[in-house]
């Protein structure tokens, strides 16, 4: 009898429907993913890092679908791999391959073997660089090398069940005890656990922990504490600590994410990670010279979620496009084959701006990353000017991103019909990753309202005439009072955005202003930080069209990909546009047209735009989106593996069951 999987084997070669999509490519695609990734010579170490952890890795072999497993093999199996990954990051790093560690965790690279979370993700993205950028050299120098090579795992827990982005509730206590020169750590109710923490579910011995300091009987606000939690030797938890993992979650379910309190559990003074402020013998506290330098951490956390974000969207583009390129459906046309559903106008527009918004947040996050780069260097040098700026600009871009990607990606899914449904299509999987982060290192409705905070400020310093940074330098323009419109250019259309936005701040300032009630004011709060940051993202998109190296040829696609972008969200809430940037009707209606013109003219740049993200298969993991185009096959082979699939009715306990329920009738 013939086995399911040998009824449809893939077939050779690629799908005339998506080989037709790729002849004649107009533009040099190497130009493409070489500004994505950052120059020519990113692209190669990219490759060479692909090259040794996909093709030395036994991971993608193992025919084994994660949705089909249980939480404790699904644990288990990750585990593995992730212990896999930093072998291989290992090996890359030995041998020049400075990007081996962040690959690891990234949502190209290391999604593609651990599609669904990392039990070493925090250990690595959190715990030692909180370790680097928090504890003086003598605290870590010998911990940091042990974490280093995986002979203690940690992990970094701040959101407690009770609180989570509002950093100052937390509840966990940390009291210094003079005489014995201890912290005590103390969870004095069921809110004030730790919840969530990736890794301390089961994997982590040790953690960065968050806590409310108290000397002297005065508290002092929120300190990172290096905490061991399991003894190394047995794993069991120490005495005075409650830990365990959290259960099921949406997506995510290898992150052993976990819980943790404490029962007057104490700590050696040196516990305090004291690079930035510390508590002498006597119990005396010394200041931090800044008081956002703690956030740190969390700026470079939500860069580089953002940059993650975009690689997510990109994928989920590259299923969507390749998919839509080979689906027929509808009446047959004179060649006797249905029309494929990239032709239709409605698809266009379920698809290409998605595409648009997968480059121009790369370029915006990308140039969040940069910035911060260079005021940590700053930072070193003892010059914090720059810090509100980046501090801002960080939870706008983490937050754009993040809720505009899970959008979008839903919207891919579900341009996909039923097929974008199946786990087998990543799209599921994908959607999980990118909501997930709307949520986790800052939700985002409370990060629009700390970006709300410093907008009120500099808005108060742009009235006084006070010279503003580069990114709200727009609040001091008054765009010469003129009542022109520009919606042929880039240039224009980035000037509307900050146009909307000056008017939105301005509102928001006044209103808060003349009510003196922040609560009372947070929805008009929340649209100006949201337009502040679509002003900032299509400003970066802008100028990167302008000043990036590339081609005449390129330039223009990416310039239309550009005016796409900004004028489908013009479309979509046209009202502020209306009010504060001199747009009249007969705009929109102009616009639309130009979306609509824009959308023919991407249409036969579309799969070769996506081949330029230059994925892998194993990195999209998707059944519609590989380069071979035979998405049928592929559906049919995935659905014969199955574990059902794998054995018979009777193996399955089905006439067992049928024949019990018989018996009982009688």
């Amino acid at each position: 009898m013939t086995s399911l999987h040998e009824l449809y084997p893939i077939p050779a070669g690629v799908n005339p429907d998506l080989e037709m999509e790729r002849v004649g490519c107009c533009f040099e695609q190497k130009e493409l993913t070489n500004l994505l990734d950052g120059g020519a010579e990113k692209t190669e170490e990219r490759k060479e890092l692909e090259r040794i952890f996909l093709d030395q890795s036994g991971s993608q072999d193992d025919g084994v679908q994660l949705e089909c497993l249980g939480s404790v093999e699904r644990y288990t199996l990750d585990l593995r791999r992730a212990l896999e990954l930093v072998r291989l990051a290992t090996k890359a790093r030995d041998e020049g391959l400075n990007d081996a560690i962040r690959a690891m965790f990234s949502a190209g690279l290391g999604c593609s073997l651990t599609p669904d979370g990392n039990p070493l993700a925090l250990h690595f993205v959190m715990f030692i660089p909180t370790l680097m950028g928090q504890g003086t050299m003598d605290q870590i120098g010998e911990v940091l090398g042990r974490a280093w090579d995986l002979d203690l795992v940690g992990t970094y827990a701040q959101t407690e069940l009770g609180h989570g982005t509002f950093i100052r509730g937390l509840e966990l206590r940390a009291r210094y005890l003079t005489d014995s020169q201890e912290f005590e750590l103390n969870s004095p109710s069921v809110t004030a656990f730790k919840w969530w923490p990736g890794g301390l579910g089961n994997t982590a011995n040790y953690a960065v922990v968050m806590a409310q300091l108290e000397t002297g009987g005065v508290d002092r606000g929120v300190h990172p504490f290096l905490v061991q939690v399991r003894d190394e030797d047995t794993h069991h938890p120490l005495p005075g600590v409650i830990v365990g993992e959290i259960g099921p979650k949406m997506a995510m379910n290898s992150n052993d994410n976990g819980f943790l309190g404490f029962n007057h559990h104490r700590v050696p003074r040196s516990a305090l990670l004291a690079k930035n402020s510390r508590v002498e013998v006597d119990g005396t506290y010394v200041n931090p010279p800044r008081e956002k330098l703690g956030y740190a951490t969390m700026v470079f956390v939500r860069a580089a979620i953002a940059l993650d974000m975009t690689i997510h969207l990109r994928k989920a583009v590259t299923i969507a496009t390749r998919y839509s390129a080979v689906r027929r459906q509808g009446e047959p046309g004179p060649d006797g084959k249905e029309s494929k559903i990239l032709d239709f106008q409605t698809q266009q527009a379920k698809i290409f701006p998605p595409l648009a918004m997968s480059i121009g947040f790369h370029m915006a996050a990308n140039s969040v990353w940069e910035m911060y780069n260079t005021i940590q260097n700053e930072i070193e040098q003892g010059v914090y000017d720059n810090l509100p700026e980046l501090h801002a600009l960080s939870c706008s871009i983490k937050v754009l991103v993040t809720s505009e990607s899970a959008k979008a990606v839903d919207q891919l899914r579900r341009a996909c019909g039923g097929h974008g449904f199946m786990s087998s299509s990543n799209l599921p999987g994908i959607f999980g990753l990118v909501t997930a982060a709307c949520t986790y290192e800052g939700e985002n409705t409370v990060l629009l309202l700390q970006i709300a905070r410093y907008l009120v400020k500099v808005a108060g310093q742009a009235a006084e005439g006070t010279p503003l940074p580069p990114s709200v330098a727009y609040l001091s323009n008054t765009f010469g009072h003129k009542k022109s419109v520009d919606i042929c250019t880039d240039f224009g259309l980035a000037e509307l955005f900050e146009k909307v936005a000056h008017g939105v701040v301005t509102r928001a300032a006044a209103a808060l202003k003349q009510e003196n009630d922040w609560n009372g004011c947070s929805i008009v709060l929340v649209e100006a930080a949201t337009a502040h940051a679509r002003s900032f993202i299509i400003s970066e998109f802008s100028q990167g069209v302008a000043t990036n190296p590339v081609s005449k040829k390129l330039r223009k696609i990416l310039s239309n990909l550009f005016q796409l972008m900004a004028i489908s969200w013009i479309l979509e809430d046209p009202a502020n546009f209306l009010r504060f940037a001199n747009l009249q009707f007969s705009h929109l209606d102009q616009l639309a047209h130009r979306r609509d013109s824009l959308l023919s003219s991407i249409r036969p740049l579309a799969v070769p735009l996506v081949d330029s993200f230059d994925f892998r298969d194993e990195v999209l993991r998707s059944t519609l989106g590989c380069w071979d185009g035979w998405v049928y096959h592929r559906l049919f082979q995935a659905a014969a593996r199955t574990p059902l699939n794998m054995r018979s009715g009777s193996q399955g306990g089905v006439t067992e069951q049928l024949n019990k329920k018989n018996q009982s009738k009688l």
